[in-house]
């Protein structure tokens, strides 16, 4: 027993860092957080900035006179638009919802038989989902315009939400979580009478709830600045990043505003980011099972 004591104190020993070890971690992780959160920082800095900051070369992080003219600009510009910024954001919103919701619920419910049931075919149908991470949206472009063409949705928001709900990805990442559930959860819920739809829903999403609040954090930042140039053609249909594209292609002079919509286009999906953040650190955290 002796022996085993001081090996397992030499290896406890090699695992503790010294303080050294410790305070030259700790800068090197605070430098990347500064060096991660500039952009963010300049973003903000850039709304408040005036015309003549914004040009500056080369240019400053932090806003040295800061102004709400940028703002003004961009109200005074939306509001001669026949198309009042709030519908863009409507339209956005609408988008961004309906792809991440469906993405987030089909890919759950394609990857629950894929993880948990038997039938011919699986491997191949999986080889394919992985298979199609691979391509890029440059090479599907085509083939989903030829669909959503076929369908006769073009120039709807289906013809965005549609395939938003598409994405290997997603169905991967959930399959592989629910391949962790123990089967004898699953055996046991059908023991006591529960279908399969209660134990998709009951059982399945709320222990794969760190894969699925993932899941919609990616595909959220995905869809929303998604700017619908290929499917819609009307205007009051168009999200928001569309509009922020005929801002800053409007000329120098509306580079302030464009500043602005930058940070709103920015602000929403790390807002939905943090929101969502603390809520997957904590389930994985309390979700670990075994058999």
């Amino acid at each position: 027993m002796k022996p085993r004591r001081r090996l397992f104190r030499k290896r406890q020993k090699t695992l503790n860092r010294s303080m050294a070890g410790n305070a030259t971690l700790f800068f090197f992780m605070a430098f990347c957080a500064v060096f991660m959160v500039l952009p963010l920082v300049m973003v903000i800095n850039n709304a408040f900035k005036p015309l003549d900051e914004l040009f500056r070369y080369p240019p400053t992080i932090f806003v040295r006179n800061p102004s709400m003219d940028n703002f003004h600009d961009l109200l005074i510009i939306m509001s001669n638009s026949w198309v009042p910024l709030a519908r863009y954001i409507v339209n956005t919103l609408i988008i961004t919802g309906g792809g991440t919701l469906g993405h987030v619920i089909i890919a759950s419910l394609a990857a629950y038989p894929l993880a948990k049931h038997q039938f011919p075919g699986k491997k191949f149908l999986f080889s394919m989902v992985v298979l199609s991470i691979m391509f890029s949206w440059q090479v599907t472009q085509i083939p989903n315009y030829l669909i959503i063409s076929k369908l006769h949705i073009n120039n709807t928001y289906w013809a965005l939400i549609l395939p938003a709900c598409a994405y290997g990805l997603g169905l991967y990442l959930m399959k592989q979580f629910m391949e962790q559930i123990p089967d004898s959860l699953i055996e046991s819920a059908r023991l006591d009478g529960a279908t399969e739809y209660k134990i998709f829903w009951r059982i399945i999403m709320p222990n794969v709830k760190p894969a699925w609040l993932t899941l919609a954090v990616l595909q959220f930042q995905t869809v929303w600045g998604n700017t619908g140039n290929v499917f819609l053609r009307d205007e009051e249909l168009k999200p928001l990043q569309y509009a922020l594209q005929q801002i800053v292609n409007g000329g120098p002079a509306r580079q302030g505003a464009g500043a602005v919509v930058t940070l709103i286009i920015a602000a929403v999906p790390i807002t939905f980011f943090v929101i969502c953040q603390s809520s997957i650190i904590e389930t994985m955290t309390t979700s670990g099972m075994k058999d």
